[in-house]
C-alpha cells in the first residue's frame, strides 16, 4: 500500500468531500487518451541496466516514468504509468536480486524549470507492480546505491525542495527494503544530496556528494551555498568526515561534485567538480583522501551544474567516460580526453551506466532520451524510439487532419499530424518547423504552410526554409524576452500576430513590421520572496526589472480586449487593443507568482481565467483564478484540485462553464465554471501537463515529458448535466464524422518495433451509458429515409477468425455492444452490414489493429439516425457524416459510386443466396447455373473492391465493366427464375 505524505492525504480528503457536486467517472470513463508522438526523446537522467540480463536495462525518464527494454534498446515499454508521479530522478537495481528496483522521483537536478516527485518507489516483481517507501516531502531523490550483496540495504541522495528550505534532504539509509529511512548524513534544511556511491569492494565504504543550492523565483536565479562537498564513511554511513585535500573550496566556488569509484580498484576514484576556475576533472589514488586537478578543459565538466557525471570501465582503471554536452573517454587515467559519443547541437548526457560483465556495453542517458552501445561505441541504439518528449505549449492548425505544434525541449521543433493516413502516426507523419526548442509554434490561420516560432522565426513547409523575424535582431537590446516568449493569433482577426516580451508587439504582415502596443507590463518594484531565505541580499533589493510577459489572451469576442499575465506575479487588461492598460492583479497574487497561462471567456468579454504556477515560491498548492467583471475582482476556483501547481487552465468554447486544467500530474475538468473540479487523467500516465488547447471536438495536451496526447470527441462532457446522475440510459449526441479512409498504405508494413503514434478510432463514435447492466442492448443505424442500414447486438458473436498464415498479433479486437453498467463507446465503420464471409486481411497491416478487408460498402455523406433499445425502451440520435475534406470527387460522383459499390453488394448478396438454394436441392442439374453464380460473385466482389478503392471518381472503364457484368448477371437470374 502507498504511504501518502500527510498534506496529500488531506488533499484527498478534501477531493472526497466535493466529489458529490462532480460527476461520477462512470458517466465517462470509456474516453481514452491517445498518444501522438512523436518518438524523440527527453531529458533522462535514470539509467540501469541488468548485469547478468545484459538485454535488460531501464530509464527514468524527467516526468516520463520508467521504462523498459530487454532488447538492447530496440523497443522501450513503460512499466510505471499508473503510479502518481512521472518525475523521476533515479533508478536503481539490487545486483544481488534483479528483480527489486527501487526508483526515486523528482527530477534531481537543479534547473529553473523542473518538476518535484513524492518519494522512492520499489518493485519486487521487475517492475510489475510498485509500493511507495517514503521520503515524500524530499521532493527531489538525486541518487541512490544498493549494497551488492543485500538487496535491503539502500541509501538514497534526497536534494530536497529546489526552491526553498526544508528538513528532508541529505542522505538516507534503510536497512529492511524501504519500510523506514533513517537520515545518516545532514548538514542543513539549504544543503542536499544529489549522489551517494557504494564502493563496489567494501560496502561499508559508502561515499556522498552535499549540493548546497537554491534556485531562484526568477528565469536564470540561482545561488550556492557554503556545505557543499564530498563525503566518506567507512562504517556504513553511521559515521562522516569531509575530504577536502586537493578539492576547491565553496569559497572557491564549488558547486556539484559528480564521482565514480573504479571497481578494479577502489583506490581509484574520478571526480567531475563544478568550481569556475578551479573546476576540472578531479582524480585520487588513495580512496578519496586526496585529490589532484587532472585536466581543466572546460568541455569535460563546464556543464558541471547540469551533468556531473564520470564512469570507470570496471577492468581497467585508467579507461575512464565523463559526461557533458557530449561524452568523452580517457585511457590513460584522465591525462588526455578524445570525443566519444555526440553531435554539434549537444547531446547533453547525464548518466552512464557500465556493464561490470562486459565493458562493451554501456547504457547513456541524455537530454535526448536513452541510447545502448553493445560493441564498446562502433554503433549505438536510437533515441528515436522514445515518446518521452519535453513541451511547453500545443497549438494546432486548419488544415485537415489538424497538425499540433509545439517546440520540443533540448531538440528542436515538432510539427505532426493528429492522425496519420496509414493507420498510425509514423514518423512520416512528422517533421520539425524552424523553431526553436522552447515554448510557442503557431501555425498561420490563413496558411497553414506558414509556421511561426519562438524567438521569433517564420518557417515556410513548402520551401523548408525559417527565416528570423523578430521585431529586435540581436542580443543584449532594450527588450526583454524569455525562452518561452508567448506567440499567438488574434481569435477575431486573424492576421494580427503578437509576440511578447517585457512589452506586448503586434504584426499585422506576417514580422516585417512590429508595433509596440504596451509599456512594460511587469513589476517596477517587487518584494523578494521568503522562500529566497539565506541568499536574500541587499543587492536583490536595487535589481532592475526583470519580469516579462509570460501569457497573453486576446479576447474571443472583442477585438480590443486582451489580457496579459506576467512571470513576475502581474495582470492587466487593455479594452483599446493597446492603447491603455490597466493593473487588475488579485491581492493574492505576490511577487514572482508567475501567471502561467490566461484564458478569456468564449462568450463575455468581461470573463477571464489565470492559472498561477508558485513552484518557484516554494508553493505546491494549486491555483486558479477567475474573473468576471473585467478584472474588478478574482475568485480563486480551486476545489476539487489535489496538492500540485496549475499550469493551464481554458475554456471549452461550445459549452459554456466547462473548463480544463492541467497540473504537474495530470488534467482536470469542470462542468459548473470552476466551482468543482475532478479528474480526467483516465488512461494517461502521470506527467506535466504544461498546456492544452480544444481543437474542434479534441482536447490536446503538450506535456514535458511524454509528447503530445488527445482525448478525442470530448462531446459527451458537453452534455452532462446534473440531470444526468437520474437517468438510467443516456445514449449522447454523436459528434459530426468524417468519411476518412483510415489506412491508405498499400505497401508492406512498418514493423512492430517500429514505434508509431496512435490513429483515432476508425469510423463514427457513438457514446452511450447504462445506470445498471441490461439484459438486452441493440443499436440500428438508420439513413435519412429511415431504412435500416446496420444493426448490431449485445447477443452478436465474435466472428471466426480462419487459419492464417500470419500472427494473429495483427489482427483489431473485435466489438461487441456492450450491455455492462457504465460508459461505452462504440464504433461505427459508416459502411453496410459486412457479408458473412470469413475475413482476409490487408497487406498494409497494423500492428494489433489490422481490420479485415470491407466487405460491404461506405455509406454516403448525409444524415442518419442512431437508434439504442435497452430492454425495450428506444433513444435516438442524429448523427451527421461529413466527406473527407481533402476529397475533391463532387457529390454526384460520390453517389455514383457509391450506387454501384451497393448493387454489386447486393447482387453478391443474391448470389450467395442462390448458391445456398442449390446447394441445399443437391441436384447435378443445376451445375452449369451453380457456375454462373459463382463466377458472377466473384465479379461483383472484385468490381466492389474495385469502385471502394478510393474516393476519386470512377473511369468510364470502370462504368462499362459494372453494365456488362450486371446484364449477364440479369441473364442469369432470367434463367435461375425460370428454372
Amino acid at each position: 500500500m502507498i504511504k501518502y505524505p500527510a498534506y496529500l492525504l488531506l488533499s484527498l480528503s478534501f477531493f472526497q468531500i466535493v466529489d458529490a457536486q462532480t460527476i461520477d467517472q462512470k458517466f465517462f470513463n470509456s474516453m481514452r487518451w491517445r498518444m501522438i508522438g512523436p518518438h524523440r526523446g527527453g531529458r533522462t537522467i535514470g539509467a540501469v541496466g541488468v548485469p547478468k540480463q545484459p538485454n535488460v536495462f531501464y530509464i527514468g525518464v524527467n516526468n516520463g516514468g520508467v521504462w523498459k527494454t530487454s532488447d538492447f534498446g530496440r523497443t522501450w515499454l513503460p512499466i510505471f504509468d499508473d503510479q502518481p508521479t512521472g518525475s523521476i530522478g533515479d533508478i536503481v537495481v539490487a545486483p544481488s536480486n534483479p528483480n527489486v528496483i527501487y526508483v526515486g522521483s523528482g527530477e534531481g537536478v537543479q534547473r529553473p524549470d523542473l518538476s518535484i516527485g513524492d518519494g522512492i518507489y520499489k518493485s519486487t516483481d521487475a517492475g510489475k507492480t510498485w509500493i511507495n517507501t517514503g521520503l515524500h516531502d524530499a521532493q527531489q531523490i538525486g541518487g541512490m546505491a544498493i549494497d551488492p550483496k543485500n538487496e535491503n540495504r539502500v541509501f538514497a541522495a534526497a536534494l530536497g525542495h529546489p526552491y526553498g528550505p526544508n528538513t528532508e534532504r541529505g542522505v538516507f539509509r534503510t536497512l529492511d527494503g524501504g519500510k523506514s529511512w533513517e537520515r545518516v548524513l545532514y548538514k542543513d534544511e539549504n544543503t542536499g544530496a544529489i549522489q551517494v556511491t557504494i564502493d563496489p569492494n567494501n560496502s561499508n565504504n559508502i561515499f556522498a556528494d552535499l549540493w548546497a543550492g537554491r534556485q531562484g523565483p526568477w528565469e536564470n536565479g540561482e545561488w550556492k551555498g557554503t556545505e557543499s562537498g564530498l563525503f566518506k564513511s567507512t562504517d556504513g554511513g553511521s559515521t562522516w568526515k569531509k575530504l577536502t585535500k586537493g578539492l576547491p573550496t565553496t569559497s572557491q566556488g564549488l558547486g556539484r561534485i559528480g564521482f565514480c569509484i573504479a571497481p578494479s580498484n577502489s583506490n581509484r576514484m574520478y571526480a567531475t567538480v563544478d568550481a569556475g576556475k578551479y573546476g576540472g576533472i578531479y582524480r585520487s589514488d588513495d580512496a578519496g583522501e586526496s585529490w589532484s586537478n587532472i585536466n581543466s578543459d572546460g568541455r569535460l565538466w563546464g556543464r558541471g551544474d547540469d551533468f556531473a557525471e564520470v564512469k570507470v570501465d570496471p577492468f581497467n582503471p585508467d579507461i575512464v567516460y565523463s559526461a557533458d554536452i557530449v561524452v568523452w573517454k580517457s585511457v590513460d587515467g584522465g591525462k588526455t580526453w578524445s570525443g566519444f559519443r555526440g553531435a554539434p547541437g549537444g547531446d547533453d548526457y547525464h548518466r552512464i551506466w557500465i556493464n561490470p560483465d562486459n565493458s562493451n556495453i554501456i547504457l547513456f542517458a541524455s537530454d535526448q532520451g536513452a541510447i545502448i552501445t553493445v560493441n564498446g561505441g562502433e554503433t549505438f541504439s536510437s533515441w528515436y524510439n522514445q515518446p518521452t518528449a519535453q513541451f511547453y505549449h500545443v497549438s494546432a492548425d486548419n488544415d485537415f487532419p489538424y497538425n499540433v505544434y509545439s517546440g520540443q525541449q533540448e531538440s528542436g521543433s515538432v510539427g505532426i499530424a493528429s492522425r496519420g493516413n496509414d493507420g498510425q502516426i509514423t514518423f512520416r507523419e512528422w517533421h520539425p518547423v524552424g523553431a526553436e526548442e522552447y515554448g510557442y509554434v503557431v501555425a498561420d490561420p490563413k496558411d497553414p504552410n506558414i509556421i511561426y516560432g519562438g524567438k521569433i522565426s517564420k518557417y515556410d513547409k513548402r520551401t523548408g526554409q525559417t527565416q528570423n523575424i523578430s521585431p529586435e535582431i540581436g542580443r543584449g537590446g532594450k527588450y526583454r524576452f524569455i525562452r518561452t516568449a508567448p506567440i499567438l493569433f488574434n481569435p477575431v482577426d486573424n492576421k494580427t500576430l503578437y509576440y511578447a516580451g517585457n512589452v506586448l508587439f503586434k504584426t499585422l504582415d506576417g514580422g516585417n513590421s512590429w508595433e509596440i502596443i504596451s509599456p512594460d507590463l511587469s513589476r517596477e518594484n517587487w518584494d523578494i520572496p521568503t522562500s529566497v531565505g539565506i541568499y536574500t541580499n541587499e543587492e536583490m533589493k536595487t535589481m532592475p526589472r526583470r519580469g516579462v510577459i509570460y501569457t497573453v489572451a486576446p479576447s474571443y469576442v472583442d477585438i480590443n480586449t486582451i489580457w496579459c499575465g506576467t512571470d513576475d506575479g502581474l495582470i492587466h487588461v487593455t479594452k483599446d487593443g493597446g492603447k491603455t492598460w490597466k493593473n487588475i492583479t488579485p491581492p493574492e497574487i505576490t511577487s514572482w507568482s508567475k501567471v502561467s497561462l490566461m484564458d478569456a471567456s468564449h462568450t463575455d468579454v468581461n470573463t477571464a481565467y489565470a492559472a498561477v504556477n508558485c513552484i518557484r515560491l516554494d508553493d505546491m498548492r494549486p491555483h486558479i483564478y477567475k474573473t468576471i467583471d473585467g478584472g474588478k475582482s478574482w475568485k480563486e476556483i480551486i476545489n476539487g484540485l489535489p496538492i500540485a501547481p496549475i499550469n493551464v487552465v481554458k475554456e471549452d468554447p461550445i459549452r459554456k462553464g466547462l473548463l480544463f486544467a492541467g497540473s504537474e500530474t495530470a488534467v482536470y475538468f469542470s462542468v459548473d465554471d470552476g466551482e468543482n473540479w475532478q479528474s480526467l487523467r483516465l488512461n494517461m500516465p502521470a506527467t506535466s501537463i504544461r498546456d492544452l488547447i480544444i481543437k474542434d471536438d479534441d482536447l490536446v495536451v503538450a506535456t514535458h515529458g511524454r509528447s503530445f496526447w488527445i482525448l478525442d470527441d470530448i462531446t459527451p462532457l458537453r452534455q452532462l448535466s446534473e440531470e444526468s446522475k437520474s437517468l438510467n440510459t443516456i445514449l449522447f449526441k454523436p459528434q459530426n464524422a468524417y468519411r476518412v479512409r483510415w489506412n491508405m498504405n498499400t505497401d508492406t508494413p512498418l514493423p512492430q518495433e517500429e514505434p508509431a503514434g496512435q490513429n483515432p478510432p476508425e469510423g463514427a463514435l457513438i457514446n452511450y451509458y447504462l445506470n445498471t447492466k441490461a439484459n438486452n442492448v441493440s443499436m440500428e443505424i438508420l439513413d435519412s429515409k429511415g431504412t435500416v442500414i446496420r444493426t448490431y447486438s449485445d447477443k452478436d458473436t465474435l466472428y471466426k477468425i480462419p487459419n492464417l498464415n500470419i500472427p494473429l498479433y495483427w489482427i483489431r479486437p473485435q466489438q461487441i455492444l456492450s450491455a455492462e453498467a457504465g460508459s461505452h463507446r462504440f464504433m461505427w465503420d459508416m459502411k453496410y452490414t459486412p457479408l458473412n464471409i470469413p475475413p482476409s486481411y490487408p497487406m498494409s497491416a497494423i500492428y494489433k489493429n489490422t481490420a479485415p478487408h470491407p466487405s460491404s460498402p461506405w455509406v454516403m455523406p448525409g444524415s442518419y439516425t442512431v437508434k439504442l433499445t435497452v430492454d425495450g425502451k428506444e433513444f435516438t440520435q442524429s448523427l451527421i457524416i461529413k466527406m473527407d475534406p481533402r476529397v475533391r470527387t463532387s457529390i454526384k460522383d460520390l453517389q455514383l459510386q457509391h450506387d454501384l459499390s451497393l448493387a454489386c453488394y447486393m447482387n453478391i448478396k443474391k448470389c450467395r443466396i442462390v448458391l445456398k438454394e442449390i446447394a441445399e436441392k443437391r441436384d447435378r442439374k443445376f451445375s452449369d447455373i451453380e457456375k454462373e453464380f459463382t463466377r458472377y460473385a466473384r465479379t461483383f466482389s472484385s468490381l466492389h473492391n474495385l469502385l471502394q478503392q478510393s474516393d476519386m471518381p470512377l473511369t468510364s472503364q470502370m462504368i462499362s465493366s459494372f453494365k456488362e457484368s450486371e446484364e449477364g448477371f440479369k441473364d442469369t437470374c432470367t434463367k435461375w427464375n425460370s428454372k
